[in-house]
């Protein structure tokens, strides 16, 4: 079996370019945070930070326990996706990118000598050489294997700046030495199901047949599981995108049912435009609201097709007429539309109407302008009190548009 795929992750992304922009920052422990606040998490440590033992969700004030000279800065999306680009030039200078998976992680397909195993190597200290030479801050880490899952597990094996390949005579051997968490897919949840069937190590997992596989997946996710271990690269349809929404943690001045409510709106906004960008509606709206202390206040909705923000504003009215009156304190909000299909496969209810020319040439105005004069020139007014939260967030499975999603 060659050597199919190239997988090239990149270091803690974005306190790297924080230290690569901020030469202050350079060898010192840093988190970089979603909001200035003591009650919120890191969501991304400097290599010097991990040392300490901090992490992607370590709370600000756990983090100064295990390290006293840490620095926090405010994350800067923007700038991240835009170096997310410039990253992605430097690696197509050298080989073409198949396939960008997130903000850090992206695949390329190996071809004819480049599946030799000694022509890979060269060609991943090339990628690393010429991102070294414009960005002396931003590493990666490269894994080369026969299929995409097995050369990000390889990836993540010799962190940073390492490079991995995993053979066809490797396997399994060189499998047997992680934990079951280490293989991509297996979160905390998925492991307390293979457990339940018997499976602890990854041992076990190779040696368990498509059908156990099957079963402890609950779906046929499980027989590509088993064909991924081998080095096989799984064919599938890709669903479409079956959901959409933004969340965002409160500024502490943000933090009353008022302004968690003008967050809401604000996020929905922003969502609804980018759901238009892509051309969906929603079948399905909901919403969450997090409190310290206390389980998170949740309501969706069931509606009729649309991609309309007024109707969809006024979807979000109704649920929040469920909000708890226990008087805690929010803090984090989010919005979120599922259910989505393209217009012309939306099935309307038999008594609702259907979207009116006027509904319909309102919300492409409203985008065509807060596209041409920037975010907020023309909004909703359940929004107004929360126009400079909410800014741009990255997921780590969705790279923001710059021109439908940029603030």
């Amino acid at each position: 079996m060659s050597l199919n795929a190239l997988y090239v992750d990149f270091n803690s992304y974005f306190a790297s370019v924080e230290q690569q922009l901020r030469p202050e920052l350079r060898g010192k422990p840093v988190g970089v945070l979603p909001v200035m606040a003591e009650t919120t998490c890191c969501i991304a440590a400097s290599y010097e930070a991990k040392a300490f033992g901090i992490k992607t969700g370590t709370m600000v004030r756990d983090a100064r326990k295990l390290c006293r000279d840490i620095i926090f800065v405010e994350a800067r999306p923007l700038l991240y996706v835009q170096y997310h680009h410039k990253l992605i030039e430097i690696v197509e200078s050298c080989t073409h990118v198949e396939k960008v998976l997130s903000i850090d992680e992206m695949v390329c397909l190996l071809t004819g000598s480049q599946q030799a195993k000694e022509n890979a190597l060269k060609l991943a200290a090339k990628i690393k050489r010429e991102i070294n030479k414009q960005y002396e801050f931003i590493r990666c880490s490269i894994g080369i294997a026969p299929n995409t899952f097995l050369a990000k597990t390889a990836s993540n094996m010799q962190k940073p700046d390492g490079c991995v390949v995993i053979e066809d005579s490797d396997i399994p051997e060189k499998l047997y030495t992680l934990k079951l968490r280490a293989l991509s897919g297996i979160g905390r949840q998925m492991q307390a199901r293979l457990e339940r069937y018997g499976i602890t190590t990854v041992q076990q997992l190779y040696a368990a047949n498509k059908q156990q596989l099957r079963a402890a997946w609950g779906s046929i996710d499980g027989e590509r599981y088993y064909d991924k271990l081998r080095g096989i690269e799984p064919y599938f349809v890709k669903n479409a995108r079956s959901s959409l929404g933004h969340s965002h943690v409160l500024p502490p001045e943000q933090r009353t049912i008022e302004g968690a409510k003008a967050v809401l709106h604000r996020l929905l906004q922003k969502a609804a435009m980018r759901m238009r960008s892509y051309e969906l509606l929603t079948s399905n709206i909901g919403i969450k609201v997090k409190f310290r202390g206390r389980p998170s206040f949740y309501a969706e909705s069931a509606i009729s097709a649309t991609d309309n923000t007024l109707q969809l504003t006024e979807s979000l009215e109704t649920l929040w007429q469920q909000y708890p009156e226990h008087g805690v304190e929010p803090c984090a909000v989010g919005v979120s539309f599922t259910g989505l299909m393209n217009s012309y496969d939306a099935a309307y209810d038999l008594f609702a109407e259907k979207p009116s020319v006027t509904e319909t040439k309102l919300n492409k105005a409203l985008d065509i302008l807060n596209l041409r004069y920037g975010k907020n020139t023309v909004y909703f007014a359940g929004a107004h009190d929360a126009l400079k939260n909410a800014p741009m967030r990255i997921a780590f499975n969705h790279v923001p548009d710059l021109v439908v999603e940029e603030d």
